[in-house]
């Protein structure tokens, strides 16, 4: 039974697989799709150096900004982690807010469609120059299922439709993965106390140097590079390049990370059915630590 702690962003997720991490000596895999990234630390809310030294992670810091990684390539060596910690008797949760890379694990998609690295980088140049809105409107038309879907999955979707002739909503004609193992999902959700939750840890990013930490990755990463694409980033970038006021920054970024739990929400909230083994949970209710403890023995015992 595979550990799955998910939600929306902000919701105490982490802080919850921290706590049963160190009592169950667990590895913690990250199933987030910007925590991939080196140097895209305090808008992704990484955890520290030092909750690392305390419990391992996996994951993390694995791709340059410049490289694009889909739910299938992150599934398959997601898979890699989880076999190496059962060699050594470690239990393995996996958390994060990325549903697709999630489903990618416990549900295999069919494998993504080859595409040409020169098109696909002059296409890249192009649509980075797009507001969210205006990709939207693409997909709308190109693969219209996908228009719904956030700015990496509305990328994506232009891409094969306009390389391929194919929309990623019709499929390819390729067996898919086996899946990794059966999933015992934890839902983590403080209900309305998220959207202040949000707003207080905006501020404690800002607090810890988001811009300044922005402004150096700007000396050596590209416009283009998906990192960027991480909810917030580009904001910070625009008041680091003098486009917005410090408060307009802060009320954009807030704005497009309670639209992200939104779109996170509904995809926890439609993607996981009956059959599926779910606990929500409200991390701020009397006796949560409690009932996620149930939860990890539950699927330790199963």
């Amino acid at each position: 039974m595979l550990h799955i702690i998910a939600g929306p962003t902000g919701a105490g997720k982490s802080a919850l697989a921290m706590r049963l991490a160190e009592r169950h000596h667990a590895l913690i895999l990250s199933a987030d799709s910007r925590q991939i990234y080196r140097g895209f630390d305090i808008g992704t809310a990484k955890p520290t150096p030092e909750e690392r030294q305390r419990v391992p992670h996996a994951g993390i810091d694995i791709a340059d900004p410049m490289e694009r990684w889909s739910a299938a390539r992150w599934a398959e060596a997601a898979e890699g982690w989880i076999a190496s910690a059962r060699a050594r008797g470690q239990p393995v949760i996996v958390c994060g807010g990325t549903g697709l890379w999630l489903k990618a694990l416990v549900q295999p998609l069919a494998p993504q469609p080859p595409l040409d690295p020169q098109r696909r980088a002059s296409l890249a140049s192009a649509l980075a120059t797009l507001e969210t809105a205006q990709l939207r409107r693409w997909v709308a038309v190109l693969d219209p299922a996908r228009a719904a879907l956030g700015r990496t999955q509305l990328l994506r979707a232009v891409e094969v439709a306009l390389l391929t002739g194919t929309r990623l909503t019709e499929g390819f004609r390729a067996p898919p993965r086996r899946p990794v193992d059966r999933a015992h999902w934890l839902i983590v959700d403080p209900g309305p106390a998220l959207h202040a939750r949000l707003a207080a840890r905006i501020d404690a990013m800002c607090a810890a140097g988001w811009a300044e930490e922005v402004r150096a990755l700007r000396q050596g990463v590209p416009a283009e590079a998906p990192a960027w694409n991480a909810c917030g980033y580009r904001e910070v970038r625009e008041m680091v390049e003098g486009r917005r006021t410090p408060e307009a920054t802060r009320e954009a970024v807030l704005i497009a990370t309670r639209q992200y739990a939104k779109r996170q929400r509904t995809w926890f909230r439609h993607q996981l059915g009956a059959a599926e083994r779910v606990l929500r949970l409200d991390p701020t209710a009397p006796g949560a630590a409690t009932q996620a403890e149930r939860w990890f023995e539950e699927g330790e015992r199963s």
